[in-house]
């Protein structure tokens, strides 16, 4: 890749200009990372150790957290560093590096909430047949297919990318590396390599996103022939993943599905899916469900006892 770049280095111009206001984003923003992380991570510990969250669904909510945080982390720490920084830089190398996990990360959370989404409509729909659909080797198998389908979009999306000439200028018109800012500082025409991204991106996202809302519509049709406490407890679960799927495909879909612009909005779109989102995540799925929320008091309780003892 070097050999064919002038360019070894990327300036990166940042989410905003006035010293000022990047200095209220850091306070803003590092606190927001860090729940993000502490979130995630308090639900990860929560049903490694507690034996009420043994179920497939809490199995794949352990390893969507995970992602969250790996997703969040290819992004946000840099960002956060950079508002402090009166000249933001990251080398080529490292842009295409953070290309390669964010997009890496991102389909690998699309195949893990289709997946859970499969789940639910097992559980409710086939609640006979559901621990033999879903054992635990099943289950480590589906988790395994989504990082695995993360891995190869990656790869292609680097693929198109390192193929690519930069020999200035040199400043990223985001606040992070991503395909359609660096396309448009290449050294060639790139309106090719942008219908690639719109199709591998774009539709792969949409139409992960239609499937995901038919399977819910079917959830839905089948919840008519169950009892009113079953409907009840039916539709909690599902209306956190929903909300999760709202937040993360909709901005996505709202990128990645439109020409490359140099709007303020798109960057601060940005910002919700890779900061604001993985922070709601634990927040969701832990107020609408009352075995998780149970799960957490019990393992925090056990923690102070300890310290006391």
């Amino acid at each position: 890749m070097a050999s064919r770049n002038n360019v070894t280095e990327l300036i990166i111009a940042s989410l905003f200009q006035d010293p000022e206001v990047q200095r209220v984003c850091f306070v803003v923003f590092l606190p927001v990372y860090l729940a993000t992380v502490v979130g995630n991570g308090l639900i990860i510990l929560t049903v490694s150790v507690s034996k009420s969250l043994q179920s497939p669904m809490y199995f794949f909510l352990s390893y969507l957290s995970l992602v969250e945080i790996s997703y969040s982390s290819t992004v946000v720490p840099k960002f956060i560093t950079d508002l402090l920084a009166k000249i933001k830089t990251i080398s080529l190398e490292g842009c295409v590096a953070q290309i390669f996990f964010f997009h890496f990360f991102g389909v690998s959370e699309i195949f893990l909430l289709t997946v859970m989404a499969c789940d639910r409509y097992v559980a409710i729909c086939k609640p006979l047949h559901y621990t033999t659909i879903m054992s635990r080797p099943v289950c480590h198998l589906l988790v395994a297919g989504s990082w695995l389908g993360g891995f190869f979009h990656s790869m292609v999306q680097i693929t198109v990318t390192v193929q690519l000439p930069f020999c200035g200028p040199n400043v990223i018109d985001h606040y992070f590396c991503d395909l359609h800012p660096l396309f448009k500082i290449a050294c060639t025409d790139t309106s090719v390599e942008g219908v690639f991204v719109l199709v591998n991106s774009g539709l792969f996202a949409v139409f992960s996103f239609l499937l995901l809302v038919s399977s819910y519509i079917i959830i839905l049709v089948n919840l008519r022939n169950h009892s009113a406490e079953g409907r009840r407890k039916a539709l909690s679960t599902c209306a956190s993943h929903i909300m999760v799927v709202l937040l993360f495909f909709g901005p996505a879909i709202f990128l990645y599905m439109r020409p490359s612009s140099t709007f303020t909005e798109d960057k601060l779109v940005a910002v919700f899916y890779t900061v604001i989102t993985p922070t709601l995540n634990p927040i969701i799925y832990t107020l609408r469900n009352a075995e998780v929320k149970i799960a957490m008091k019990r393992l925090l309780g056990n923690k102070v006892n300890s310290r006391v003892e």
